[in-house]
């Protein structure tokens, strides 16, 4: 459970916010402009020393969605114990929020991993390049419009049968 502290520091410093709770968890919704300053907050007011995870879901076919991608970004205080989770909408053509590395180094790989499979670019990443695909591969896979069997992409990759690896 998030204290009414941290959300009433967010809402001071922040317009637009949106507020709600589920199943114990506060959620906060953050402009894109805001992302990086609601995150400093976090972090350095209300000691929110852990990122846990950031994610991405693709909400091109979801009834009633207004924005096509929501970024989700999972955050800890080892100090209180409290959760939080910040969540940002962008939209095509060119999703992009400002990395969250400057404030936690681990926010590297988990930035690369949305980066590669849904195409959200970071500015100001220092190492934005796949992570998990192949570096000549030209699609983000976990987008709702890219082709459940592939669009036929070939790469010369090393087969590795039973026993050799």
């Amino acid at each position: 459970m998030t204290e009414q502290a941290t959300i009433d520091a967010l809402e001071a410093a922040f317009a637009g916010l949106a507020f709600s709770q589920f199943r114990g968890q506060t959620r906060v919704v953050v402009p894109r402009d805001s992302l990086f300053g609601a995150l400093e907050l976090l972090k350095e007011k209300r000691r929110f020393d852990m990122l846990v995870d950031v994610t991405c879901v693709d909400y091109l076919r979801y009834r009633g969605a207004k924005d096509r991608f929501g970024l989700v970004y999972l955050l800890a205080s080892t100090a209180t114990n409290e959760r939080i989770i910040v969540r940002c909408f962008v939209n095509d053509p060119q999703p992009a929020v400002p990395s969250a590395v400057p404030l936690w180094e681990g926010a590297n790989w988990l930035e690369r991993e949305v980066w590669d499979l849904f195409g959200i670019r970071f500015e100001g990443h220092p190492d934005l390049r796949r992570i998990v695909l192949p570096e000549g591969f030209a699609a983000h896979p976990l987008r709702k419009d890219y082709p459940l069997q592939g669009r036929g992409e070939r790469h010369n990759l090393p087969v590795i049968t039973r026993g050799e690896g």
